[in-house]
């Protein structure tokens, strides 16, 4: 029966035919696949390497940041002070410190825009070392485990397919 079927059917329809039956053969003898799942935004913040970054971070910083906020408080004042002084002011003097002000305005804005990317840069070296040696522990465990697959960041997963407190542990130590 099966002949008389593949006799009348066009060639490359048999073909494909029998593809798809030793297919569906196949899938009877494979085991089903095995998934892992990681949530990367755990390990940069909950793991113990990730807190030390952002302490390491912190701490280089700080100077700067205070630096910054100082210069915002003298910006501020300066500002308040000229707002109430304006109408005292000569025309001359009015618009030379407004020079002044602006000049300053501008000064302020470069150190927080420099301050923003530098922190941001440090932030991301940090991220990738972390990522790095994180990459290297889903490779282990997924061959430990016999995963055939690891993925990150999903909607939402099953707790049982989540390897991400085992890359944790192996972080910490």
């Amino acid at each position: 029966m099966l002949k008389t079927m593949l006799a009348s059917l066009p060639r490359s329809l048999a073909i494909a035919a029998l593809f798809a039956c030793s297919l569906a053969h196949a899938e009877d003898t494979m085991p089903p696949s095995r998934i892992g799942v990681v949530v990367t935004e755990r390990l940069m913040t909950e793991s113990k390497m990730a807190k030390a970054a952002d302490a390491k971070i912190q701490a280089e910083f700080s100077k700067r940041q205070k630096a910054n906020e100082d210069a915002v408080g003298k910006f501020k004042a300066a500002s308040e002070k000229f707002d109430a002084d304006a109408p005292k002011l000569s025309d001359f003097e009015r618009t030379k410190r407004a020079r002044e002000l602006f000049e300053m305005e501008k000064d302020v804005q470069r150190m927080q825009r420099e301050f923003q990317e530098d922190l941001l840069q440090r932030k991301n070296e940090e991220r990738a070392a972390i990522a790095q040696k994180a990459y290297k522990l889903i490779e282990q465990i997924a061959a430990q485990e016999h995963l055939d697959v690891v993925l990150q960041e999903t909607a939402w997963s099953s707790p049982r397919v989540d390897i991400t407190d085992k890359i944790l542990k192996l972080l910490d130590k």
